[in-house]
């Protein structure tokens, strides 16, 4: 029998809502998986990626992850990990360092034999280079065999990578899947075998209201999958307003002082027809209240007396993309845009879907590459140029490290 934790999506480092205790959290949920694992005494623990929210991890995150996975090196557990899209880059990994370190082992296509399970690793492939895998993995002498990868895997939701292909077209029979990339928890079964998502273990944005945990898989005969919470995370309160005709500031207090907001991050949605309110005035209650991060989503258009909408800070993609508008860029830095902001998918591949964005606009009509009058003339990437084609699309996904900060926060810090 083989007994392993199955985690990922850990995206330590990641300082969400700019907040130095929210990358303390997501470290800490990292080191309860890390220490479950040591008093239950598994075979081994399988990272499916995004260790880290970025390939340029600090030092404070680096420092701390060593210091965990040196407390599971004590214990003689294996660490098996692949690399995500997140953290990916042209070159050599920090996976690599920490296997050099002996703290780790990089899953490929080579059997890493863990009590009677081979386990193997597919790091995150982007969608334009797919076409060139052919899924051929060496053979093993193993009961059990499971496939360790990253990506968003049909049939699930917003799936573009095809589990069954996969299993169909390698040449070993796995008995599961076990993915990373999708921060909601999921399993189904497909072509004889488990796949199944083990979710974040923080919450990466306040989209993501379902419990944090992990998966336990077994072999024995047949791979069984069951799920463990974890009790670190910091919690996440959701407070809905929604203000009837004259109601304002003094019901959405209310609404607030009805839950224990203390070093919670707060999200108060408001509806209704209520008046209009300043969303500083609410983050500034909440935060007296004793909340850690407060961040308001007013999801009404209040009209001004000259009869225009007023943008709302609580609103920001609104805002950014009327600031974006007045910028004169071209009608493809204004598609590229929409698609690094309009990418509502907890951990998505935006690097990827830039490029294949690019790549449609370099093999159509280049016109689309010309500034709007006045402004700079902007040069098309040559279409056979790859290297030029994945710059813009790296340029592009830089900034899409703060795409879940700029959903949850607010306009003014980012001016």
């Amino acid at each position: 029998m083989t007994r392993v934790i199955h985690t990922g999506d850990t995206h330590l480092g990641y300082r969400q809502y700019h907040s130095p205790e929210r990358r303390k959290d997501f470290l800490r949920a990292f080191e309860q998986v890390i220490d479950d694992a040591i008093d239950e005494d598994v075979d081994a623990v399988v990272h499916a990626g995004d260790l880290f929210h970025d390939r340029r991890p600090d030092l404070n995150a680096l420092h701390g992850t060593i210091s965990i996975l040196g407390k599971l090196r004590d214990a003689d557990i294996p660490f098996l990990a692949i690399v995500g899209n997140h953290e990916g880059t042209r070159g050599r990994q920090w996976l690599d360092l920490f296997e050099m370190l002996g703290l780790a082992t990089r899953l490929d296509d080579t059997p890493e034999v863990v009590g009677e399970t081979a386990f193997y690793g597919l790091d995150h492939v982007p969608k334009s280079k797919r076409e060139d895998l052919d899924y051929q993995f060496a053979d093993h002498d193993q009961p059990h065999a499971a496939l360790v990868s990253h990506g968003l895997f049909q049939p699930f939701d917003l799936g573009d990578w095809d589990a069954e292909e996969v299993l169909t077209e390698a040449n070993l029979d796995f008995d599961a899947m076990l993915l990373g990339d999708n921060h909601k928890p999921d399993k189904t079964e497909v072509a004889g075998a488990w796949v199944t998502y083990c979710g974040s273990t923080e919450r990466c944005s306040a989209a993501e209201r379902d419990d944090r945990g992990y998966n336990i898989v077994e072999f024995d005969g047949e791979a069984t999958i069951t799920r463990r919470g974890i009790d670190a995370t910091r919690d996440f309160e959701y407070v809905r307003a929604d203000l009837a005709e004259g109601e304002g500031i003094e019901r959405v207090r209310e609404k607030i002082r009805e839950r224990d907001v203390s070093e919670a991050v707060v999200v108060v949605e408001i509806e209704g027809e209520g008046d209009h309110i300043a969303p500083a005035t609410v983050e500034e209650f909440a935060l007296d209240e004793g909340a850690l991060v407060a961040r308001v989503k007013d999801r009404r258009e209040v009209e001004d007396e000259d009869g225009e909408v007023e943008v709302s800070f609580a609103d920001p993609d609104d805002a950014v993309r009327e600031r974006v508008r007045d910028l004169g860029l071209s009608e493809a830095a204004r598609g590229l845009d929409e698609t690094v902001r309009a990418s509502k998918v907890a951990d998505s591949n935006v690097r990827e879907s830039v490029e294949n964005r690019v790549s449609e606009l370099v093999e159509g009509d280049l016109s689309a590459f010309e500034s709007a009058p006045d402004e700079r003339e902007e040069k098309a990437p040559d279409p056979d140029d790859t290297e030029a084609v994945e710059a813009v699309a790296e340029a592009a996904a830089d900034s899409a490290a703060t795409e879940t900060e700029l959903e949850d926060g607010t306009l003014e810090e980012y001016q």
